[in-house]
């Protein structure tokens, strides 16, 4: 069992990154899966989401929308296959954040418990997420809240994974190879 964890700001490569260890990892005759986490809110979404579905033409990844309850996968995909989820993120923001606005205190708990659960269920897997962490900006409690939830997920999967990977302009940092 291989578990890769991949952090990184905005238009770092991360996914691209990801998408090559991912497509390195599949072994011969086994799925290769894209877990989509991504619920898009408007139009730059929708661009993102778009540009992440070309990038993937050709490489032979099923995608697999999911958006929530993330251990569904569990029953409809198989376990011996190669997965990416892109990204921890967005995942958070879906679970922690209501459509009817209120805010689900314990859904980084909630999450992070439930992501260790997949890397232990799964044979690979490839986690995505965003650094949010270095700039200097004060936000409102629950964007405070949301970022030190997703760093509580964070040091989580770094903590389970073998290999831990830094992206920045394009240049890989391992942190962690086992």
């Amino acid at each position: 069992m291989t578990n890769v964890f991949i952090s990184g700001g905005c238009k770092s490569g991360k996914s691209y990154h990801a998408q090559i260890l991912a497509k390195n990892k599949q072994q011969k005759n086994l799925p290769l899966y894209y877990l989509a986490t991504m619920f898009p809110q408007d139009n730059e979404d929708q661009q993102r989401i778009k540009k992440h579905q070309q990038d993937r033409i050709g490489w032979g990844f099923e995608t697999i929308e999911v958006s929530k309850n993330i251990l569904s996968v569990l029953d409809t995909c198989n376990a011996n296959g190669t997965f990416l989820l892109d990204s921890v993120t967005s995942l958070l923001a879906n679970e922690m954040f209501s459509e009817q606005g209120t805010i689900v205190d314990h859904a980084p708990e909630k999450l992070g418990h439930e992501l260790v659960l997949l890397a232990g269920r799964l044979k690979n897997i490839v986690f995505v997420s965003d650094f949010i962490y270095s700039d200097s900006d004060f936000y409102n409690t629950s964007t405070e809240e949301f970022r030190k939830g997703l760093a509580f997920i964070d040091r989580k999967l770094a903590g389970i994974c073998e290999t831990v990977l830094e992206m920045s302009c394009g240049i890989v940092i391992a942190h962690k190879v086992e």
